[in-house]
């Protein structure tokens, strides 16, 4: 945590409500998201329950499993399920738009450009909090490997095709969710709390009902006390007034409410299939409908509040305005997307249960690199969150007091230019240290020479009454002739803002191809190994 969120934080408790950790918004936000609120059994993990899944905050559609522990009405509910996200997914995946993108020439090995097709929008995906990433992970993972009858006929319980197809998508979401900075499925506790920062730990915070109490009280009421009528406060009934975020269910609704609701179907329908004729049938078909829409109301019951609340919190998020960098991770994000529609498309197998070694270390890096892009993109995009890198001494933001220019020794000079800056910050600068600077979107790097002589201070002192003058020699950026092209360097007087970390991260090493991978990490090299075969069902395996 930064000193300035723990600032942050502390003025929170002073004031009683929660304050901004962010000028912009550093995520993604669609027009037509997707909000999916889970609702799972109590003591079967991942068993659901129920769902309020839709792109339209006024009509959601409301899924729900009567008897949990029933196969059929879970295979029934993911059928619904699939039938719902699945046409969102493939209305998305249609529109596309030409793009260019850098591949390697198989015949030559030489990079090149071509022109492909991009999805002109990907979609997403916003559950309540982190709980519900989880649960459409595992929904992914037991939905992807779902025989169908056309795979196999002798199949036990076979799936509908479109049940493995959204299986697939929502394990690539799952994984997704993994990259820092990527958007397309996102905890609604996650985007608040990095926007806001509250008077209670980041714990607490996974509680949606207990953060929107922070970041908007009602009137006359604290964040703390808001909070805590969130969180506590149960009607007459002993139910709270509002529920989790989910996908978990409180124990007084599961033992009070629940539990003898579906005992109540369970008799219902028992005694429907004891019926010895159509008259006496008719009436327990009856009492069999009437147990499942007390269910159906009790489920609608503790998923609207979050349903609601999540709507508003995107109407909290949608006031703040965008960060000039957030169209380009999204833009990775539909990359994503697109990859992934032609993986399906191609008729490539589900993703593996297991990565092998270069996957797994591809994704790792990858992970690394995008969240050190993310750090370094919303501390340019926004002044609250390069402060606390300015606090931390990784960046210095100061007044440019001269300018000299200078040039490289050689047959061929190049210029060189000494500027001075004056600041009030404590860079952590050591000897030939690089420093950045956005200079039109495009990082210009510099390098320490030292500090300069300041007013009550000493050559060499990092301080005195008129701040740090910090002597930086710019290196790029200036163009190919003697003298440095208008614009390229600050002129005495601006105001400029150095970076002690690159703003643009690179790649690492490149890794073998899965077929050269040695024996150490799956091989040997050049065996062909069988693929996988799908999870086998075990007990655990609720789904």
């Amino acid at each position: 945590m930064s000193l300035i969120t723990t600032l942050a934080r502390l003025e929170a408790v002073r004031t009683g409500r929660a304050r901004p950790a962010a000028t912009v918004r550093h995520r993604h936000l669609s027009d037509r998201p997707l909000v999916f609120v889970p609702l799972t059994t109590a003591g079967e993990a991942g068993a659901p329950l129920g769902a309020l899944v839709g792109t339209d905050r006024d009509a959601p559609r409301l899924l729900v499993v009567p008897q949990p522990r029933d196969r059929d009405l879970r295979s029934a509910f993911l059928a619904e399920l699939a039938d719902i996200v699945l046409p969102h997914l493939e209305s998305c995946a249609a529109v596309v738009e030409s793009a260019e993108r850098a591949e390697t020439d198989p015949e030559t090995g030489k990079r090149v450009t071509v022109e492909v097709d991009l999805c002109a929008d990907a979609a997403q995906l916003i559950v309540p909090s982190r709980a519900g990433i989880d649960f459409v992970r595992l929904l992914g993972r037991s939905m992807r490997f779902r025989r169908t009858a056309e795979q196999d006929p002798e199949a036990p319980y076979p799936a509908p095709p479109r049940v493995p197809l959204l299986g697939r998508w929502l394990t690539h979401y799952g994984e997704r969710a993994r990259v820092p900075g990527s958007s397309l499925l996102l905890a609604m506790t996650d985007l608040l709390g990095r926007h806001w920062a509250t008077g209670q730990s980041t714990l607490e915070d996974q509680h949606l009902g207990a953060l929107l109490a922070w970041i908007d009280p009602p009137e006359g009421m604290s964040g703390a006390q808001a909070a805590e009528r969130a969180e506590l406060a149960r009607d007459a009934a002993g139910q709270l007034l509002c529920p989790p975020a989910g996908p978990a269910t409180d124990p007084a609704f599961d033992n009070r409410l629940l539990a003898p609701a579906i005992e109540r179907y369970d008799r219902a329908r028992a005694a429907l299939a004891a019926a010895e004729d159509g008259l006496e049938a008719d009436e327990r078909l009856g009492a069999l409908t009437a147990a499942e829409r007390e269910i159906r109301a009790l489920v609608e019951s503790r998923t609207r509040p979050t349903w609601e609340a999540v709507w508003r919190g995107l109407d909290l998020l949608r006031a703040l305005p965008p960060g000039a960098r957030v169209e380009e991770r999204w833009t990775r994000d539909r990359w994503s997307f697109t990859g992934h529609r032609d993986r399906v498309l191609a008729g490539e197998p589900p993703q593996p249960r297991r990565d092998d070694a270069v996957t797994a270390a591809n994704k790792l890096a990858t992970r690394e690199r995008e969240q050190a892009r993310l750090e370094a993109q919303e501390a340019l995009d926004d002044p609250l969150v390069m402060a606390g890198r300015r606090l931390a001494g990784e960046a210095f933001a100061g007044e440019v007091v001269d300018v000299v220019m200078a040039y490289s020794e050689g047959k061929r000079p190049s210029p060189r230019p000494l500027v001075t800056v004056r600041t009030d910050d404590r860079p952590h600068l050591g000897e030939r240290a690089k420093v950045y600077r956005s200079l039109d979107g495009k990082p210009q790097t510099a390098e320490f020479v030292g500090f300069a002589e300041s007013a009550g201070g000493e050559d060499g002192d990092a301080g005195g009454p008129d701040g740090a003058h910090v002597v930086l020699r710019v290196l790029d950026k200036m163009g190919r002739g003697r003298e440095p092209v208008a614009g390229s360097l600050p002129e005495k007087g601006d105001r400029v803002c150095f970076t002690l970390f690159e703003h643009e991260q690179r790649g690492g090493a490149k890794l073998p191809d899965p077929e050269r991978t040695p024996w150490t990490h799956g091989g040997p090299p050049g065996e062909r190994t069988a693929p996988e075969a799908a999870d086998p069902m075990t007990e655990e395996d609720v789904l």
